[in-house]
C-alpha cells in the first residue's frame, strides 16, 4: 500500500517543484513505484517531467471533475517505475467546481484510494496557496514534507503553514504528522544560510522532523526543467542530483 506524501509550502521559490520532481525519480531508480500527482495549475512539475502541459487531454482535473478514470489520466514518465497524473491550466477552475459538491474535502482522496495498492509512494505537488486543493491534497495525504528555503522570511511563513496543517485537523479530523522539514537553496558559505539552519532547529526542538540532508544552491537543478528532464536524469553527478538521492535513501531508512 503507497504512503502518501504531500510536499507543501504556502511560499514559493522554495523549491517544492523541484523536490517533488527530483525525489520521486531518486526513489524510482531505487526500484520504487511511484506515482507524482500535479496538484498546482502552473503545471511545473508536468513540464519537468517533458510533457506538453498544453497537448494533453486527460489531467487530475478530468479524473476529479469529469467522466475519466485516473488510469485513463496517468501517464508514465520516461524513468521507468515512475509514473504521473499530471495537471494543466484547467485545474485553476477546479476550486469553483470542486466546492458545489457534497464531500467535495475528500475528492481526491476517493481518486487515489483504488490505486494506492499499485505504488509503493504517491507524491503530491501543491500550489503555494491555501484552498480546496490544498485540503483535498492534505486529506488524501498520510503524511507532509516541508522544503524550506535557507532565508529568513521561510521561517516568518512556517508558523502560518503549521497552522494550516493542525486546521485540517482539527476541523476535517484528519490528522496529516510531518514527514520532515527539508533545507533547501542552501549556501553554507553565507552567514544568512548558517543562520536559518540553527533558527530552524531551534523551532523544531525535536530534531527528528528535521532531515539530514541538505538541498544545496545548485545550478544544474535550476536548468534541468529547461530540458524536460528531472536533474538526476539531466546531470546525475551534480550536487542536486547527489542530494536528492541522498534524500531518498533517508526517506527510506524513516520506513524501516
Amino acid at each position: 500500500m503507497a504512503e502518501t506524501i504531500a510536499v507543501m509550502n504556502q511560499k514559493g521559490g522554495c523549491g517544492k517543484t523541484t523536490t517533488v520532481v527530483n525525489l520521486a525519480t531518486s526513489l524510482a531508480l531505487m526500484g520504487k513505484a511511484v506515482l507524482v500527482v500535479d496538484m498546482d495549475p502552473q503545471a511545473n512539475t508536468t513540464t519537468s517531467f517533458g510533457i506538453n502541459k498544453t497537448e494533453i487531454k486527460n489531467t487530475v482535473y478530468s479524473a476529479l471533475v469529469k467522466d475519466c478514470s485516473v488510469q485513463k489520466a496517468t501517464i508514465q514518465t520516461k524513468v521507468e517505475n515512475l509514473f504521473i497524473l499530471p495537471s494543466n491550466i484547467d485545474l485553476s477552475g477546479i476550486e469553483v467546481e470542486l466546492s458545489q459538491k457534497e464531500n467535495y474535502h475528500i475528492a481526491l482522496k476517493n481518486l487515489l484510494e483504488p490505486i494506492k495498492g499499485i505504488f509503493d509512494y504517491i507524491i503530491i505537488d501543491l500550489p503555494p496557496s491555501l484552498g480546496v486543493i490544498t485540503i483535498n491534497s492534505l486529506i488524501a495525504a498520510d503524511s507532509v514534507l516541508i522544503p524550506i528555503q535557507a532565508e529568513y522570511f521561510a521561517l516568518e511563513g512556517l508558523a502560518d503553514l503549521m497552522n494550516t496543517i493542525k486546521l485540517v485537523e482539527t476541523r476535517l479530523r484528519s490528522p496529516t504528522p510531518i514527514k520532515g522539514i527539508l533545507l533547501t537553496l542552501y549556501d553554507a558559505r553565507t552567514r544568512l544560510g548558517r543562520e536559518v539552519y540553527s533558527e530552524l532547529k531551534k523551532y523544531f526542538k525535536d530534531e527528528e522532523y528535521i532531515f539530514k540532508t541538505v538541498i544545496p544552491r545548485n545550478i544544474r537543478l535550476a536548468e534541468a526543467p529547461s530540458y524536460g528532464k528531472p536533474c538526476i536524469l539531466y546531470d546525475p553527478e551534480s550536487k542536486g542530483s547527489q542530494s536528492y538521492l541522498r534524500l531518498a535513501k533517508e526517506l527510506l531508512e524513516l520506513e524501516q
